[in-house]
């Protein structure tokens, strides 16, 4: 990997999300709130964001268009965090990350009918492949859902969409800032959202301040944190028709397959075949933008 930094980079990404996701909502189970959850992450942003800044000498971008642009990307990535962390506590992890890797379509739909961007032949595929996986992840024959009830369902599709268009921002906002800039904005709109976490926060319950709450979401989120660092990197020294579907389906593979080994159980069979309808699409609308530049 030593003349392949993008391939150090990407894995890192995959194996660090794909971990991050299995146990994020281990904490939640113990008794330490999301809305907790969502401050410990937005805490661990801080070390990585002080990282790419000195890597960038420490050069602000403070015009409008940066300010705006980076504060949107943050916004939608920092809330689409927050409600992750309540989906994840009231839902099974092993179909919620393999759902929120369809988020590309959202990209590729805007990107065409705004950016008049040609979605190919590979994209159109999984397009249609991702459409025919949304339904199957909520369909239950026996009329139930494994006591997991819709609602997880129902955020999962909120976080695809607001992933999906920062995704969009960010395509917008490449053009003229740098990745440092765009990682420091989502770090900081993350930490702007603190007061709001802890002002949703239900104090009068008991709350977990032991080793499985506090020290246990740090460990996770920390993963999340360097992940996306190490993403932003990724995609700078290498090209996207790689390391997209390498980080964007890979990463919620292993979530699944870690989630799946530590409930030992099997999914319904047409619920394991929309995770590998959203796998297969994920790839293909990964792949899809760079093939349309």
């Amino acid at each position: 990997m030593k003349n392949k930094p993008w391939l150090a980079y990407a894995l890192v990404t995959t194996a660090f999300w794909g971990v991050w996701g299995a146990f994020a909502g281990l904490p939640a189970d113990r008794g330490f709130p999301e809305t907790l959850i969502y401050v410990v992450w937005a805490l661990t942003m801080i070390p990585p964001a002080l990282y790419a800044l000195r890597k960038a000498r420490w050069q602000l971008q403070t015009d409008r268009r940066s300010i705006f642009l980076g504060s949107i990307i943050g916004l939608l990535g920092a809330g689409g965090q927050m409600l992750l962390f309540h989906a994840v506590h009231t839902g099974p992890t092993y179909l919620i990350f393999p759902l929120i890797a369809l988020s590309p379509v959202v990209t590729i739909v805007l990107s065409a009918l705004i950016l008049h961007e040609r979605v190919t032949r590979l994209g159109a595929v999984g397009i249609v492949l991702a459409l025919a996986a949304l339904p199957l992840f909520d369909y239950d024959p026996a009329g139930h859902s494994a006591g997991f009830g819709v609602s997880w369902f129902i955020y999962a599709l909120i976080i695809l969409f607001a992933w999906g268009l920062q995704a969009f921002f960010m395509k917008l906002a490449n053009h003229t800032m740098n990745a440092e800039n765009i990682f420091f904005y989502m770090t900081l709109t993350g930490l702007a959202l603190i007061p709001i976490a802890v002002g949703m926060t239900d104090f009068s319950k008991a709350i977990n301040y032991g080793l499985d709450g506090p020290p246990l979401a740090a460990i996770t989120q920390i993963l999340n944190s360097i992940g996306a660092l190490t993403l932003v990197y990724a995609f700078r020294y290498g090209k996207a028709i790689v390391v997209a579907p390498l980080t964007n389906a890979g990463a919620p593979l292993i979530t699944a397959i870690i989630s799946l080994g530590v409930l030992s159980i099997v999914p319904q069979p047409l619920k394991a075949l929309g995770i590998a309808l959203a796998f297969l699409a994920a790839a293909l609308l990964a792949i899809e933008p760079e093939e349309s530049a």
